[in-house]
């Protein structure tokens, strides 16, 4: 859910957003929202986030014995191993919407993949289709901030390396640096705690594609499980081998980025997070509402290295706020989640809800939910196939032979969901006895209590999060995201005042300032003193809006 009260500021001093050194070992600071955090005497922790794409956990530390992995294994075996973590949604996009605001897609406008303007590529490849998409960005109500900005407001470093895709055109206040240079050690004080993001995306599903650059073989095809809805052909053995062997060169990656963190001494002061931004980037994974495309790894290391798996089941509308209760910081009212680690840590759910919709060019809806062993899938457009006739995906190899499976007339029993045919309304798994969920449970009558109490429950958060996927995509900009014109709104201008400082007359907007000619942005606040120099450049942004025009003025008269 994104609903709540307008966010209340209190004073965070100038001192302390430039030098958050000089906060340490005070006995609290006004946090970003007006809560007050309680420091601790030692320093901040800092938080690094290592994100990498399409990505099931086919890591060794989760048992899988074709993965070469040793880097993970190794953080694993010193941190928190979460046995059932999960993307709320099986696309990249409308997953990291989630992560970066702490909001539903569903009810921010951020559950199609993709929301603003189609590359050209795409345009070609399906031109009718795209005609009929308008171009938006997701708009969250106007209390809503992405949560690096409010860690900044708390005095953190904010660093990301490099992929956003998160459905809006983020403010200038979000980070201190985002690109592919973009590191923690790049912040001008040492002492400053920081939070830190590595997005990764050497198993991405396009690295399977055949230009694609190759990765050293050190998986051999034949010694591939093949899963049983997909043929076992050499060009299947193929691809699930290059997969893993892209996991291998991943780990790598992930070991070069923890070494610098080691070589720095910050291991013991730092939480590091690893996941995957939804689930493998192969056919019936990403894009799918089963397992395959929203169960995901994460491994997260505290300091001092405990060790333990843990089964809790987690979402990525948790991860916002756990970070912010890492930090100290009370999450806000309008996240849709619950803080699974830090100071403000509550109880867990019992259950994690997903959502899948247009992909691409390809418009379907599908709600989807779990107990940790029971999902129930709703396909609201029970009338499309499962598999997406997507033409990206369709450069993969094994499409080939998958194309081939659904012409021939001969998939087994365990390959239905593979064929170009009507998927049922709803879909019931044991995941306990049927981990790759090829046998649909919901016409048997000893679940049948089951699956009415899954479904009630799915069918209650869609309507408490105010589902806007279940709109027409044109209907939900028009009267919902942009009312009344469906045109995008543009931020008022910041205005100066002696009395009150920079203002901007649009509810909710980021204002952003810096010294004319500097590179980083500040987050401006009622409290902040601005600098004793000839003259200063800002800009207003809400989420959603086109910004503000910049603007450059004299703080001091």
């Amino acid at each position: 859910m994104c609903s709540g009260t307008s966010p209340r500021t209190k004073p965070v001093r100038w001192a302390l957003l430039l030098w958050p050194g000089l906060a340490l070992g005070i006995v609290s600071i006004a946090s970003a929202q007006g809560d007050a955090v309680e420091a601790d005497s030692a320093r901040p922790l800092n938080i690094l986030w290592i994100s990498v794409e399409d990505m099931s956990p086919w890591l060794g530390c989760y048992g899988d014995p074709l993965a070469q992995t040793p880097n993970l294994d190794a953080l694993a075996a010193e941190g928190l191993r979460y046995t059932q973590a999960h993307a709320t949604s099986p696309v990249c996009s409308c997953a990291r919407s989630t992560l970066i605001t702490g909001c539903w897609a569903t009810a921010i406008g951020s559950m199609h993949h993709r929301a603003g303007k189609p590359s050209s590529a795409a345009v070609k490849r399906n031109p009718a289709a795209y005609a009929a998409i308008p171009s938006y960005e997701a708009t969250p109500p106007p209390e809503v901030r992405c949560f690096p900005e409010i860690l900044r407001m708390a005095g953190y470093y904010c660093t990301n390396a490099a992929k956003r895709d998160y459905q809006f055109r983020e403010p200038v206040t979000v980070w201190d640096q985002s690109n592919g240079k973009a590191h923690w050690r790049n912040r001008p004080n040492p002492s400053q705690p920081f939070f830190s993001v590595f997005n990764l995306a050497t198993t991405h599903e396009s690295r399977t594609f055949p230009k694609a650059k190759r990765n050293p073989k050190v998986t051999d095809p034949a010694h591939i499980r093949v899963p049983p809805y997909y043929p076992d052909t050499p060009l299947v053995r193929q691809d699930l081998a290059r997969t893993y062997d892209n996991i291998a060169a991943m780990d790598q990656q992930v070991g070069e980025i923890l070494g610098q963190l080691k070589q720095d001494g910050l291991l013991e002061e730092t939480v590091v997070f690893f996941f995957a931004d939804h689930g493998v980037g192969l056919p019936r994974g990403k894009r799918s509402s089963y397992a395959s495309g929203t169960h995901v790894p994460l491994i997260v290391r505290l300091p001092g290295g405990k060790s333990a798996t843990v089964e809790r089941l987690v979402s990525f509308i948790d991860f916002a706020p756990t970070i912010l209760s890492l930090a100290g910081i009370q999450p806000k009212d309008w996240m849709g989640g619950r803080a699974f680690l830090g100071r403000h840590e509550v109880k867990g759910r019992p259950h994690v809800t997903f959502h899948a919709d247009r992909m691409d060019s390809e418009t379907d809806r599908t709600r989807a939910i779990t107990d940790g062993r029971w999902r129930l899938l709703l396909n609201l457009m029970p009338d499309k196939p499962h598999l997406y006739p997507v033409a990206y995906a369709n450069s993969i190899p094994m499409m080939e032979d998958i194309k081939k499976l659904q012409a021939s007339g001969q998939a087994n029993a365990a390959q239905w969901q593979m064929l170009l045919t009507p998927k049922p309304p709803r879909e019931l798994y044991d995941t306990q006895a049927d981990p790759h969920e090829v046998h649909n449970l919901i016409d048997d009558p000893q679940h049948t209590e089951r699956a009415a109490a899954l479904e009630k429950t799915l069918r209650v958060w869609m309507q408490a999060t105010g589902d806007l996927g279940l709109l027409p995509e044109g209907e939900m900009v028009r009267t919902e995201l942009w009312p009344p014109s469906g045109k995008q709104p543009t931020t008022e201008p910041v205005t100066l005042t002696p009395a009150h400082g920079l203002a901007c007359a649009t509810p909710g907007a980021s204002i952003g300032w810096r010294v004319t000619g500097a590179k980083v942005w500040w987050v401006y606040e009622p409290s902040t003193v601005l600098p004793e120099v000839p003259e200063i450049e800002v800009v207003a942004h809400r989420i959603g809006f086109k910004p503000s025009k910049r603007r450059r003025m004299t703080p001091w008269d």
